[in-house]
């Protein structure tokens, strides 16, 4: 029978563990005993890493939190304009050439005192808080859009004419075609928008970053339920004129010139809704002569906006010339 060697036990072995340096502390790892002592160590870690993200600094910290907002704007126009509607602005980041160009620095300064944080930054910072985006060096993260309620829209569009042109969107979900629209829009002299909560694009960065600005000076509202906003908008003495591939009017044929007109362009590819058809007054189209069954939401709005304010410009024109020849030719 051979003899085995035999195991021999220390004190206080079984309680052995490996350590834990923290700040110049031994800390013993916990293991399947010690109740206490596993919560103190767990404690101490806790507050350690507590401590490291509370002074983490922003600039270190992973662009995710930027990149996956919907709030980020960039670009020298899309932030200059900004600047200068004092558009509330949480965060800039600006490459040290740009921040002292003429053109930002009195608006930087301005923003800081609302409370915007201004980072001095490198290009390649830029181009991963945008991914790689044409930010031209400099980028913004901007408050939440501030919506109007449809009862005040109109009230400001009759305000500012006897004869407003709101734009209804039914149901746009590409953020390019909607930016593409409000830009059309403001820039051909509309009063505003309405657009439904569900089933659509909202305002975004990216509607503000492809409208370059028209936002600042073209007021939205977001209605719950698209079909009672067209009754409310007839109920003020709106127009209500629907954009329709088929069963409608050719556009150049109908007369445009009056009252008030709510436009309504349907969504990419569907078009307007039976229950959207329904509250219009009048249905209208676009004559296509060649092989393409449809045109782009946007082009669409903006075709039918020319032709509206095309006939209205010539009768502007055609009143003031008679007016001229009535004064020259006096009874």
């Amino acid at each position: 029978m051979t003899n085995q060697p035999k195991k021999i036990k220390v004190d206080g072995e079984k309680s052995r563990k490996p350590s834990l340096k923290l700040k110049g502390k031994r800390f013993s790892s916990p293991s399947g005993g010690g109740k206490s002592k596993d919560k103190s160590y767990n404690s101490v870690i806790k507050k350690h890493s507590k401590s490291r993200s509370q002074f983490e600094h922003p600039s270190l910290s992973s662009s995710s939190e930027v990149e996956e907002s919907n709030d980020l704007i960039y670009g020298r126009h899309s932030v200059l304009s900004s600047l200068e509607n004092q558009r509330s602005l949480n965060r800039i980041w600006i490459t040290s050439r740009l921040r002292y160009d003429h053109r930002f620095h009195d608006l930087l300064l301005q923003a800081k005192g609302n409370g915007a944080v201004i980072d001095e930054v490198e290009p390649r910072r830029l181009d991963q808080i945008t991914r790689n985006a044409n930010h031209q060096g400099v980028a913004a993260q901007i408050a939440p859009y501030e919506y109007v309620d449809l009862p005040d829209l109109i009230e400001q569009a009759k305000s500012v004419t006897d004869s407003p042109v709101i734009v209804v969107a039914d149901g746009i979900t590409d953020p390019h075609n909607l930016g593409a629209i409000i830009r059309t829009a403001e820039s051909i002299g509309a009063q505003g928008l309405a657009i439904p909560q569900r089933r659509a694009v909202g305002i975004t960065s990216t509607v503000m970053k492809v409208a370059t600005g028209a936002l600042d000076n073209f007021p939205v509202a977001r209605v719950v339920n698209l079909s009672r906003a067209l009754e409310d908008l007839k109920a003020a003495g709106f127009w209500i004129y629907g954009t329709a591939s088929s069963g409608s009017e050719p556009m150049h044929t109908v007369d445009f010139n009056g009252p008030p007109i709510a436009l309504v362009i349907g969504a990419e590819g569907e078009g307007l809704s039976m229950l959207t058809q329904k509250c219009c007054d009048v249905l209208v189209s676009i004559p296509l002569q060649g092989k393409t069954p449809s045109l782009n939401a946007s082009v669409a709005a903006g075709m039918a906006l020319y032709e509206i304010y095309r006939q209205r410009w010539k009768n502007t024109l055609y009143s003031k010339k008679l007016q001229k020849t009535s004064s020259k030719n006096p009874m």
